[in-house]
């Protein structure tokens, strides 16, 4: 299978606009800080208001002289540019995700061309199988610090649990990384706060929040890391080579096949009810997301999995809306 790998990032369009007026009979010039946009006015104190420049001498243009009259000078008043609340946007663009009575759902947002992030939801779910994206990590983490590579088994244990979701390669996986012990030191470097490993063997029901899978997965794709650069192209790589049954998640937001993600479903044995997740980068418009959607409360596989592709493309469209 081709890998899914987002391509080569285009520039990004700012999505702040500089604004340049011109004002008739007076002189406006438009120049920026790092506070904001900046307008410096030519202003002649014996008046205490804009005023026009005196007769342009020919081939002199009246701006010009403006510019040059001994009785103005220019004063500088800076102007914060307004910010966006993509928290308050992600809570409108959310109010489409349909969820069942008694359902959950949590989703975080990062744009990292422009570095904002927004969130909605909160509380701690079970992971199921997204926790073995940190699994791997932790692994990788254990590995550059014993300065060793990947064993020929381990890596043919971590191709099957990203690739196939396998849960044997997971668990073997969880045992050689010292189960909970080991993933919540690495988690603690990589910087999550809300995540706590799961007890003995059970590896799927790690609690953790959208917050934290956004933050492991900043550790993934992004360059502030623990995680050196070959581990991240290693796991960003399994993560683009995801079994054909398992597209779905947030890829339902991406462009086409530019995405890389893992999954997560379990069906609660107490209650009947599907744990559904899904954590990842897609590329939506040359931009890139990464997304972390959690759910719970659903009474079907397919029923969570439409909430959390309808989360999915709610996080990225808070960004389209302003």
């Amino acid at each position: 299978m081709a890998p899914h790998r987002a391509r080569r990032r285009r520039t990004r369009r700012s999505g702040r606009r500089t604004l340049v007026y011109t004002v008739v009979a007076s002189a406006v010039l438009v120049g920026g800080t790092a506070a904001g946009a900046v307008y410096v006015k030519a202003q002649a104190h014996d008046r205490g208001s804009l005023v026009s420049s005196p007769s342009a001498s020919p081939g002199t243009s009246s701006s010009a002289s403006a510019a040059s009259s001994p009785s103005q000078e220019a004063s500088v008043e800076p102007v914060t540019e307004p910010t966006v609340d993509r928290d308050a946007l992600l809570a409108k663009t959310m109010k489409a995700v349909a969820l069942e009575n008694g359902a959950a759902v949590s989703v975080a947002v990062f744009d990292l061309d422009s570095g904002e992030g927004a969130a909605y939801g909160e509380g701690a779910f079970d992971t199921a199988s997204i926790v073995k994206v940190d699994i791997l990590a932790t692994l990788l983490l254990q590995a550059q610090d014993a300065d060793r590579h990947l064993t020929a088994a381990e890596k043919t244990y971590a191709t099957a649990m990203i690739t196939n979701s396998d849960n044997a390669s997971a668990s073997a996986l969880w045992d050689i990384i010292g189960q909970a012990d080991g993933l919540d030191t690495a988690n603690k470097r990589f910087g999550l706060t809300g995540t706590s490993g799961g007890d003995g063997a059970l590896w799927g029901l790690t609690q953790t929040t959208a917050a934290d899978q956004l933050t492991l997965l900043r550790q993934v794709f992004g360059d502030d890391s623990e995680l050196s650069e070959a581990s991240r192209t290693y796991l960003q790589g399994l993560m683009g080579e995801i079994a054909a049954d398992q597209h779905w998640g947030v890829s339902a937001a991406a462009d086409g096949t530019q995405w890389a993600l893992k999954n997560g479903w379990l069906a609660r044995s107490s209650t009947g009810l599907w744990d559904i997740n899904s954590i990842g980068r897609v590329t939506v418009d040359g931009d890139e997301y990464l997304v972390a959607t959690l759910s719970n409360g659903n009474t079907t596989k397919a029923k969570g999995i439409s909430v959390v592709e309808a989360a999915a493309k709610a996080a990225v469209a808070a960004f389209g809306s302003a």
